[in-house]
């Protein structure tokens, strides 16, 4: 991931898009890219959004990630980290039944 996050903030700073930049708009953002990502299942099913829509689904997608990696690199959160704890929480809250 920090090879990932290191292309995502060169592209932005070749821009000069830093300043644009900040947790709020980064999160809004990322909510802007999930709903065009959600647009292609719309009125369709599932498996209908797949077959029309693949390539906008993984460029939507992309951008999702994007936002997360550049938001997470801002408030300086290790995703690894931050993905393992988070699993161990939702395995505790959803054990498996025995």
């Amino acid at each position: 991931m920090d090879e990932l996050t290191k292309e995502v903030n060169k592209f932005r700073d070749e821009r000069n898009w830093r300043q644009y930049h900040n947790a709020k708009d980064l999160s809004l953002s990322l909510s802007l890219e999930a709903s065009e990502l959600l647009e292609n299942f719309q009125w369709i099913t599932a498996e209908e959004g797949i077959e029309k829509n693949r390539q906008n689904i993984e460029e939507e997608l992309a951008d999702v990630f994007i936002y997360g990696l550049m938001l997470a690199d801002d408030l300086n959160i290790d995703m690894n980290e931050a993905i393992l704890r988070k699993l161990k929480k939702n395995r505790e809250k959803y054990p498996v039944d025995s």
